[in-house]
């Protein structure tokens, strides 16, 4: 019964250090092959900008109407 219960360990602890072995970190040390200029970075902030705030500017603006109840119809 002991080794039943081992087993699913073993395999777990292979199966980390596998991951681990074949994990190599892509850093480079070179100058970027393309320049960024300005205007993209600035319009990729901007896009990342809306993608976070419009959500939560719909909740904000349509709040009054969460907070109404909804009329029974009898």
């Amino acid at each position: 019964m002991f080794s039943v219960l081992q087993a699913p360990a073993l395999t777990r602890s292979m199966l980390l250090r596998a991951i681990q072995q074949g994990h190599r970190s892509m850093i480079c040390s070179k100058p970027p092959k393309e320049e960024i200029g300005p205007a993209q970075s600035v319009f990729a902030m901007c896009v990342i900008a809306l993608s976070l705030l419009a959500p939560a500017g719909w909740i904000m603006y349509h709040l009054p109407e969460y907070r109404r109840r909804p009329t029974t119809q009898r």
